[in-house]
């Protein structure tokens, strides 16, 4: 904190240029009140608070550290939240957006993975086929698993993940194995299953690409994939992508995720957990923003 002009208390412009920024939400109170944090990526330093999750949240950010700042910005990780994008190319149009790959994995999976998956099992029970129903409902997370998850898995069948108890009579439970094996089996059985694991390795190869363009044409064979399938699933993830493509090829030229922000909202869950009587949102937000300078030698850190 530092005083104001007219003596007011207003925070601490950084001292340190931000090539790359990241913006999220999150839950300030129960009843749909929230918050925008607004850090730099290269470090985790907390810049900017504010409530809301608004585009008001971004202008007010720009007036804080100045366009002569923001000129240096290069780009702004975020999830697919347009408010915050538009904001910032309004007042700064140089900025690329960079979507988060967690948030285009996750939407992959819950929108159409799971939904396909959903669907599939309401026509077996329609047509009376419950042994295959039956298999596709144990089948949820086989189907967003990683190839690599399944094969690390299998290698520690047999292991005790729970050790039970004799006091109550449970025995200990172990992990199974032959999770590669049923997962291949599973896509074998149906076009949209193996349509399921043929993306979800495409999305990884895409980003994997060296370069923006070679990412770009990734993208655009997956949606025209999706497309292929006529399947309001996939219909849904090719709109997605194609109304996203550029904040989504970006990625390839700056790497970065939205791990950094993930790990703010894990502390701002912490600090409130351990700081019952806090008097106001004020002195919550400052305390979040001096506990993102632990560790930054660079910056002194803001005081309350």
């Amino acid at each position: 904190m530092e005083p104001g002009k007219d003596g007011r208390r207003v925070l601490k412009k950084p001292e340190r240029q931000a090539r790359i920024l990241g913006i999220d939400e999150f839950l300030l109170h129960e009843g749909h009140q929230y918050a925008t944090v607004i850090i730099d990526m290269d470090t985790g330093v907390i810049l900017w608070i504010a409530k809301g999750k608004k585009k008001e949240v971004v202008y007010g950010f720009i007036e804080h550290v100045g366009l002569e700042w923001m000129s240096k910005v290069e780009a702004v990780s975020c999830d697919m939240n347009s408010d915050f994008i538009d904001a910032f190319q309004e007042r700064c149009p140089h900025i690329k957006a960079v979507y988060d790959r967690f948030h285009i994995v996750k939407n992959f999976n819950d929108k159409v993975a799971n939904e396909v998956r959903k669907d599939m099992i309401k026509e077996l029970t329609a047509e009376g086929k419950e042994d295959e129903a039956a298999r596709l409902k144990h089948a949820k997370y086989l189907l967003m698993s990683s190839r690599e998850t399944m094969r690390q898995k299998d290698q520690e069948a047999g292991k005790i993940i729970g050790k039970g108890s004799e006091l109550f009579n449970i025995p200990p439970s172990t992990r199974n194995g032959n999770r590669e094996e049923r997962y291949d089996e599973l896509i074998r059985s149906n076009e949209l299953l193996f349509m399921i694991d043929w993306c979800k390795e495409a999305l990884r190869d895409a980003y994997e690409a060296p370069d923006a363009e070679d990412m770009r044409r990734q993208i655009e064979n997956i949606i025209s994939k999706c497309e292929s399938t006529g399947n309001r699933r996939f219909l849904w993830f090719a709109r997605l992508l194609g109304g996203h493509l550029d904040g989504i090829a970006t990625f390839a030229d700056y790497k970065v995720t939205n791990s950094k922000l993930e790990g703010i909202n894990q502390r701002t869950k912490t600090l409130r957990r351990n700081s019952y009587g806090l008097p106001d949102d004020e002195y919550f937000f400052l305390k979040l923003i001096d506990s993102s300078h632990k560790g930054i030698r660079h910056e002194a850190p803001h005081r309350i």
